[in-house]
């Protein structure tokens, strides 16, 4: 008895056929591996975006930032921030800022939003001071290291709160330790503050000898003696005793402290904060104070160069 002859299949694709096949569809036929490539790229991404250079903002409301912050047109008793943001002070990928719960995220304005909560926030000359320092560094353009902004600042304190041991200066180095948590290194501690020591004699007189212990307590709390420290005199405040902290602060002889006088930029209507205008101007001469007294040769080389 006879019998048909098989009919043979199409013979299977030689293994350099198949893996060629499963490469068109690596979504379909690979999802763990999918999944496991995303996660790289994400870690890479996060890698290349963890600051190495960190900045702490740290005082009351002008470091904070006022600029733009207006009354609720729907809310007479609200304030908000009107939302107006000047190029000088726009985000940018390299540019990060540590959170009130300790991440780190891209900066954007207003940079103290969940650290100073009382009060609404606006422009402040953080992001100002990031971009000159940036623009000016490492041939700008993004290039370089990322930095790390580390908002403190808190509207309304006087230099007392931030004595050692109180609340506003403990939380300032703790949050400034988290920052280097991998490896970046602290450049310079920018420090707006004194408003709230223009109405006494007793406060004025005593702003030096409080001002100076702070900077030795933060230098030795973050083991970094030669901290750079660059201060702001005041612009406003209470006019009985405003001159004499000016003084104090314009005065002040320590190692590696620098002073930027913030008088004569430009104030909103309530005379005491700087308009937004007047806050890109501070960040910029932040940034100029940091950078000629501070800044490593190599750093603005390609700048210079440029």
């Amino acid at each position: 008895m006879q019998f048909d002859q098989p009919t043979l299949a199409t013979p299977l694709p030689v293994k350099s056929q198949l893996v060629r096949s499963i490469s068109h569809y690596p979504t379909i036929l690979h999802p763990l591996e999918s999944r496991i490539h995303r996660k790289r790229r994400r870690s890479r991404m996060s890698e290349q975006h963890t600051p190495s250079q960190i900045f702490i903002l740290s005082g009351q409301s002008n470091m904070a930032g006022r600029g733009g912050v207006i009354t609720d047109p729907h809310n007479h008793h609200k304030k908000l921030w009107d939302g107006i943001l000047p190029p000088e002070c726009e985000s940018r990928p390299e540019i990060l800022r540590l959170s009130a719960d300790l991440r780190w995220e891209k900066a954007a304005v207003p940079l103290h939003a969940d650290i100073d909560t009382r009060k609404a926030c606006g422009v402040g000359p953080g992001m100002s001071f990031a971009n000159s320092v940036k623009n000016r560094s490492c041939g700008g353009g993004g290039a370089g290291e990322a930095i790390g902004l580390v908002p403190c600042a808190v509207g309304g304190t006087a230099i007392r709160e931030w004595a050692r041991g109180e609340q506003l200066y403990e939380n300032m180095v703790r949050r400034a330790k988290e920052s280097v948590r991998s490896g970046a290194e602290i450049k310079c501690l920018l420090w707006y503050q004194g408003e709230s020591d223009t109405s006494t004699h007793h406060e004025a007189d005593a702003y030096q000898r409080n001002m100076e212990k702070l900077i030795q307590n933060v230098r030795e709390d973050l083991g970094l003696p030669n901290l750079p420290v660059i201060q702001v005199a005041l612009a406003s405040g209470d006019h009985k005793y405003l001159e004499k902290v000016r003084e104090a602060q314009l005065c002040m002889k320590m190692t590696n402290l620098v002073c930027v006088d913030a008088k004569g930029l430009k104030l909103k209507e309530d005379n005491l904060h700087l308009c937004t205008e007047a806050q890109v101007k501070l960040g910029q001469m932040l940034a100029d104070a940091y950078l000629s007294n501070f800044a490593s040769p190599n750093s603005l080389a390609s700048s210079s160069s440029s």
